[in-house]
C-alpha cells in the first residue's frame, strides 16, 4: 500500500447504505493508513439513507463531501494523484454511464480518472437480479480496469447481524483497496 493512499468514496442511490455507513466507519478507524479521504453523495443516497437507516448519520463523519457538480474537487483530475476510488452502492445507471464512458457528474468523471490513470475503481454494485446490460456494462467496466465487487455478503464468519453481515462485503472491499485490517480469513 503507497504511504500517502488517496480515497474517494461515492455512494449512490443504490439500496445498500448499510454497505457505506460501515465503510466510512471503518475507514475512519484506519486513517493511520491513508492520507486523505474524501466523500460524494448523491441526493438519491441521502434519501435512500435516510429510509433505510432512519437517520441522517452521514453527516457525522468528519470527511471532505463534494457535491456531484464540483468539478474543481481534487479527484476530478488525475494530477490529484488519488489511487482508489470505492462506489458502494454503485447503482446499475451509474455503472452503465461509466461503462458508457459518459462523464456528466463528478462521480462519473472521478471513475473515468481513475481508469484512464490506471489506478483502482471498485464499484460494489447492488441490484438483483442482473439483466443482460447490466452483465455488459459489469463486463465493460471489467475490461477497462475496474474491479466488481458484488454486495454479497459471505457467512463463512457466522454473522449474526445486518452489521456483521455487510461487513463480509466492506472487508472484502478494503482488501481490495489494499488497507491493512483484521477481519475472518478462510483456514486461518
Amino acid at each position: 500500500m503507497p504511504d500517502n493512499q488517496k480515497i474517494v468514496i461515492a455512494i449512490t442511490g443504490a439500496s445498500g447504505s448499510l454497505y457505506a455507513r460501515s465503510l466510512l466507519g471503518k475507514l475512519v478507524l484506519l486513517k493511520e493508513q491513508w492520507e486523505a479521504v474524501s466523500v460524494i453523495m448523491t441526493g438519491n443516497a441521502r434519501e435512500v439513507w435516510k429510509t433505510e437507516l432512519g437517520d441522517e448519520s452521514f453527516r457525522d463523519y468528519d470527511l471532505p463531501f463534494f457535491s456531484q457538480t464540483d468539478f474543481s474537487a481534487p479527484f476530478a483530475s488525475g494530477s490529484g494523484r488519488y489511487g482508489t476510488m470505492i462506489i458502494i452502492p454503485c447503482s446499475m445507471g451509474t455503472l452503465g454511464r461509466i461503462a458508457g464512458g459518459i462523464s456528466s457528474d463528478l462521480i462519473t468523471r472521478a471513475a473515468d480518472v481513475i481508469l484512464k490513470e490506471k489506478r483502482k475503481l471498485i464499484c460494489v454494485v447492488r441490484e438483483t437480479p442482473y439483466n443482460l446490460l447490466h452483465i455488459r456494462n459489469m463486463e465493460a467496466v471489467t475490461l477497462a480496469g475496474g474491479i466488481i465487487c458484488p454486495a454479497t455478503p459471505s457467512f463463512y464468519s457466522r454473522p449474526k447481524t445486518l452489521e456483521e453481515m455487510a461487513a463480509t462485503v466492506v472487508d472484502r472491499v478494503l482488501d481490495l483497496a489494499g488497507l491493512d485490517i483484521s477481519t475472518f480469513r478462510w483456514g486461518q
